[in-house]
């Protein structure tokens, strides 16, 4: 007897099933266009340089930048150069040595939020109320008020009783009026329309042509000065806080005691002020010369 032969298996094709292809993994290594892999690799590098620079606040050369980052000089030298002729590195001229560029400060004070600015605020205050013996402040505006982010206290025996968080009006203070000179005129013009004239002393402003007159006058200084406007025992000299844009984003001034701080003594302490503004401008990333019209006139 014949032995039987042995029945084939069902096939895919017989039954109807069509195989099924596995999808092709992309990795960059291998399936990514040769430029694309350099580009990623060129952007990632650069990356690791910009982190490494910036734990480095005083600077770090090109030896030990390289070495830290796995790169040989010459790859590193050639991104670093690259980094400087855009902004986001810069070169110190004594040391040579490389460290983050503005325009990096610019990105990051683009996300700042009103915590970050109350810590890059409170050492440039305290510097200030070092130098001057009084209260320093730093406001932003809030609608139609301003309102005090940070504060500290100077060496005088008059201390003021103000706490962070505290709105005062826009258009009787230093701070304010400052700030409203940075609005357009049509910005201003709906402000003066539409804000209370309270007269909360004696020389507050009382209307919109003496509040126009005032802040024509701010605009030509460069700076403003609240003369008893708010409180009848206070004077008060601030300068604008501007940001990465240009943009005026708060202001930054002292105030202290009538008999203490004359006019002319709020005129001398100006450039003092005019320099913290500028150093909390620069921590915002502003590159401009914000203060040269108040150490002109001084």
């Amino acid at each position: 007897m014949s032995a039987r032969a042995k029945p084939k298996a069902a096939s895919r094709k017989s039954v109807g099933i069509k195989p099924v292809r596995a999808a092709p993994m992309l990795t960059i290594a291998t399936d990514v266009p040769e430029r694309t892999r350099a580009g990623v690799q060129s952007l990632g590098r650069a990356f690791g340089i910009l982190e490494e620079i910036a734990r480095n606040r005083d600077g770090i050369g090109l030896a030990v930048l390289s070495k830290r980052v796995g790169l040989h000089n010459s790859t590193a030298f050639h991104l670093v150069k690259t980094l400087v002729t855009l902004g986001y590195v810069r070169q110190l001229k004594d040391s040579k040595r490389y460290r983050i560029g503005r325009p990096l400060f610019a990105l990051a004070a683009s996300a700042l939020d009103e915590v970050e600015m109350m810590s890059l605020a409170k050492p440039i205050l305290e510097a200030l109320s070092r130098e001057t013996g009084e209260a320093a402040h730093f406001s932003v505006r809030m609608g139609d008020a301003v309102v005090v982010l940070a504060r500290t206290s100077g060496s005088g025996a008059f201390q003021l009783t103000d706490r962070v968080g505290v709105m005062r009006p826009a258009h009787c203070t230093a701070l304010g009026k400052i700030m409203l000179a940075a609005l357009s005129a049509e910005q201003f013009e709906r402000f003066a329309k539409r804000v209370e004239f309270k007269a909360y002393t004696p020389n507050s402003i009382a209307g919109a042509e003496a509040l126009r007159r005032e802040i024509a006058s701010v605009r030509r200084a460069g700076m403003a000065i609240d003369d008893g406007e708010f409180d009848p025992e206070l004077r008060c000299v601030a300068l604008a806080v501007r940001d990465f844009s240009g943009q005026v984003i708060g202001a930054i001034g002292i105030s202290g005691p009538v008999w203490r701080l004359s006019i002319e003594s709020l005129q001398k302490h100006a450039r003092k002020v005019a320099a913290a503004a500028q150093a909390l401008s620069a921590e915002f990333g502003y590159t401009g010369e914000g203060t040269s019209r108040v150490k002109a006139a001084m």
